[in-house]
């Protein structure tokens, strides 16, 4: 199993203040890296009113400042967005700051306003995302090559280089991951098999049956789960709205288990939004089995810091000793 914290630092006017949520998310991944979580998860987002992560690059440059174990994983990259040689550059850098711990997720993105924002057209994102690939992978041998009609060098040269996985769902997505990436990341555990058969195609090394494939979107340990649901509900509701009103911005429609609206006490029972006993708590994780991935959200659409730490304190003390055997 691999343990993973995940901030998206969104910070709508209900919640807390981001600068409380800023400070509180380094310490947090402190406490996870101490505590012997595996990775650290970045999502990216711009334009978004509650503040959603826009710069996971440097966020991720604090958190290997602040860490000696955890890996560093911004999940997505929204690398469409980027002028792919300065990219190169900001990810060599970091990678020498968290001591090679570095694994970026690559995403094509979706969302219009932000390929607007950007000057890019959406409807080039593949094309853009490929040739993300093909500077990186140029860029980080320190030799000269040529880049829009241009010769361009990029140091320091990161040794090693990060791993480059690409995400997405679609068959098609996973094939191009055997060709140009270093692994595959379906949320979902998606298209694992298409992609698998892909790189055993290609002679590529066999990525294994399984993509550890994410367990509950959100967990909390508590005393009164029922109490604490209340707090959490409005935090929880905002994210799945907000998320639903952006696929109807990029698809016109909205997808997903609620496309038709989102009623609280279904959101609970979805089971995407754990609020447990410790002793539950032990029983969904150690039920997920070793070949998923557990998350930690604390900050969770902008929760007060204070409530998220008491959750994962009580997940210290009455949850951790009982699990920690299923990571790898």
């Amino acid at each position: 199993m691999e343990f993973v914290i995940g901030f998206d630092m969104r910070a709508p006017a209900f919640g807390a203040p981001a600068q409380d949520l800023y400070d509180a998310a380094l310490d947090q991944c402190v406490w996870a890296d101490e505590l012997g979580f595996d990775c650290v998860g970045l999502g990216e987002h711009h334009a978004s009113p509650d503040g959603y992560l826009p710069s996971p690059i440097p966020m991720a440059a604090a958190f290997a400042a602040r860490t000696r174990r955890l890996t560093i994983r911004p999940n997505v990259l929204l690398a469409p967005l980027y002028e792919p040689i300065k990219l190169a550059e900001d990810l060599a850098v970091l990678q020498y700051l968290c001591g090679g711990r570095l694994e970026v997720v690559i995403g094509a993105g979706y969302r219009p306003v932000e390929f607007e924002m950007f000057g890019k057209r959406r409807e080039d994102r593949k094309d853009l995302y490929v040739q993300t690939f093909e500077v990186l992978r140029k860029a980080w041998t320190g030799q000269p090559f040529e880049h829009a009609g241009r010769t361009v060098t990029v140091t320091p040269v990161p040794d090693p280089p990060p791993r480059l996985l690409l995400g997405g769902s679609h068959p098609a997505v996973a094939r191009r991951a055997a060709r140009i990436a270093d692994g595959y990341y379906p949320p979902g555990g998606e298209s694992w098999q298409v992609y698998r058969e892909a790189c055993l195609e290609l002679g590529k090394p066999d990525p294994g049956e399984r993509f550890k494939k994410l367990g509950p979107i959100y967990t909390h340990v508590s005393d009164d789960p029922d109490a604490d649901w209340e707090r959490i509900a409005p935090h929880a509701l905002h994210v799945v709205r907000s998320y639903s009103d952006w696929t109807v911005e990029a698809y016109g429609r909205a997808a997903g288990p609620f496309a038709d609206g989102v009623d609280p006490a279904d959101l609970r029972k979805s089971g995407a939004y754990q609020v447990l006993h410790p002793e539950e708590a032990v029983e969904m994780i150690r039920g997920l089995g070793r070949e998923r991935t557990f998350i930690l959200s604390p900050l969770l659409g902008g929760l007060d810091p204070a409530f998220a730490w008491q959750g994962l304190r009580r997940f210290e003390r009455d949850v951790w000793p009982h699990v920690s055997d299923l990571r790898d």
